[in-house]
């Protein structure tokens, strides 16, 4: 039996469109006519969604699967679409893609434009299909988003603060683009870093030590400091720690739990000391960061 589709309309979606007025100013702008953004979006748990387009898109469209799965059909050919994959759909090509019945995907995805959209693909090798990313590809997602939402809530017809959109989403295609082209020591240390990554997803409610996380992944602490330094930029309970506070900052997003609340499902007894670490390592408090509106 086939399932119900859903074009749109997700619970706790978060999701931008900008305003042909907007479009128009970015395309003509000399800073952002190469490359823009015209929408944007995070689609959680999207079960029955799907997308068909005969005639293709104006748009290069990106999804990014965080969770769960799908698949996408670009010119007739299909493809699944894991976690931890990116799925790109060349413009003007026909294609369709949905979320899996059993296990429907997270996804955060845009839409791209601009005369050198066809050539920033290329260039990471991101021009069509679906390719499969590095586990640390998903705080690149995650941050960027993070960022392109909080300049489109609160300057969303401001020409620089739609440049920096810009700029933010030319950075991501090329850490995502070089973190997809890798050697088979490249790909054995993307392994190991993603053992380490999956279990502290698995343990967000808990706390882990590097021993732990040094023997989940097969590797000494030594190497694994090493690894998360040079793949992420922190050592690995630093990361672990940032890793908390993103899923604390989308609990504020999308939920009314109290701090309190918060603070115990991303296992921080202390809600004082869940509030002083959630500001050093994101920027503002949990009250400002929730005041701040996001979709």
């Amino acid at each position: 039996m086939e399932h119900p589709r859903m074009m749109d309309g997700f619970e706790e979606q978060i999701l931008f469109v900008l305003s042909d007025y907007m479009a128009g100013e970015l395309a003509r702008s000399k800073l952002t006519r190469g490359l823009h953004v015209r929408d944007i979006g995070y689609f959680p748990r999207a079960r029955y969604h799907y997308r068909e387009r005969p005639e293709g898109s104006d748009a290069h469209i990106l999804i990014y699967c965080a969770d769960g799965e799908g698949w996408v059909e670009i010119d007739g050919r299909r493809a699944i679409v894991k976690e931890g994959s990116l799925a790109v759909v060349p413009a003007n090509v026909p294609h369709r893609y949905g979320a899996s019945a059993e296990s429907p995907w997270s996804i955060y995805w845009l839409h791209l434009h601009g005369e050198l959209a066809a050539d920033y693909l290329a260039l990471y090798g991101l021009g069509q299909g679906v390719v499969k990313l590095p586990a640390s590809a998903y705080s690149a997602w995650a941050d960027s988003f993070e960022r392109c939402c909080r300049l489109l809530s609160d300057k969303p017809y401001s020409l620089p603060a739609q440049t920096l959109v810009s700029q933010t989403v030319g950075l991501l295609l090329g850490t995502v683009g070089m973190s997809a082209v890798s050697s088979p020591r490249d790909r054995k240390r993307e392994q190991d870093l993603e053992r380490a990554i999956r279990y502290m997803n698995d343990r967000l409610t808990e706390t882990v030590s590097l021993s732990e996380l040094a023997a989940c992944s097969g590797v000494s602490r030594q190497h694994l400091v090493h690894l998360f330094k040079k793949e992420t930029g922190f050592p690995p309970i630093e990361y672990f720690l940032r890793l908390k506070m993103q899923k604390a900052g989308q609990l504020l997003s999308l939920t009314d739990l109290t701090v309190k609340e918060i603070a115990a499902a991303v296992g921080v007894g202390d809600p004082y000391y869940f509030s002083r670490l959630f500001k050093k390592l994101m920027g503002v408090s949990p009250a400002h960061y929730r005041s701040v509106p996001k979709g």
